[in-house]
């Protein structure tokens, strides 16, 4: 088996993968490719980082999609170099290649953006999926957007955006076990997740 220099982590939206990512790669003295991704991308295109967040794991709409096809020959998923061309199609496809390039120079944790479908089948990669209970989930949102953020939609609708974007750039079931090689309920804990997912990267425990 080759050595994993490259963690994937994916998950539910309030399940604390963000925090689980971020302390693994602290841990491993990694790179955490997370929101840095984003920022990366910009630089790319050539754009603001505020369009790229507007964009991030999101898909075009239907009508867009039509419109770009009859502008551009049919031709989606092309990189641009202006922002009045810049949408969730090129940032899907400037993620790929920024992805693959962090993942070639490794030791890199990267949080979400299909990261486990991009690099899916190098054996250098581990595919983390990260859930918990749904009251937890709401009461982590609300620790983090306030009590009185709308919790449960907020969490409905990034979940489903993210189901969408799997589904339309990878033609995969975001939560296909198959397509992850540890699958955590962060109800466990932090350090106890960070532990598992550093075991079954072939890394002493923190």
């Amino acid at each position: 088996m080759s050595a994993i220099r490259v963690i994937t982590v994916g998950g539910e939206y309030g399940s604390g993968r963000a925090e689980i990512a971020r302390e693994a790669a602290r841990v491993l003295g990694w790179n955490l490719v997370d929101k840095s991704l984003l920022d990366a991308i910009a630089r790319t295109a050539h754009v603001d980082p505020e369009l790229a967040r507007r964009y991030d794991e999101r898909v075009d709409s239907w009508l867009h999609r039509l419109r770009k096809a009859l502008w551009h020959g049919g031709h989606e998923g092309v990189p641009s170099s202006s922002e009045a061309d810049f949408d969730a199609d090129a940032l899907a496809a400037l993620a790929r290649r920024v992805i693959a390039e962090a993942a070639n120079q490794g030791s890199c944790v990267i949080v979400g953006r299909g990261g486990q479908c991009i690099l899916q089948g190098r054996p250098d990669v581990l595919h983390v999926f990260v859930y918990a209970p749904r009251r937890e989930r709401i009461e982590r949102i609300r620790r983090e957007q306030g009590p009185k953020a709308e919790a449960e939609e907020l969490m409905d609708a990034s979940d489903r955006r993210r189901e969408i974007y799997i589904r339309r750039n990878f033609g995969q079931e975001w939560t296909d076990p198959h397509l992850y090689d540890l699958m955590l309920c962060s109800s466990i804990g932090e350090a106890a997740a960070v532990a598992a997912i550093l075991a079954a990267a072939g890394s002493p425990k923190p």
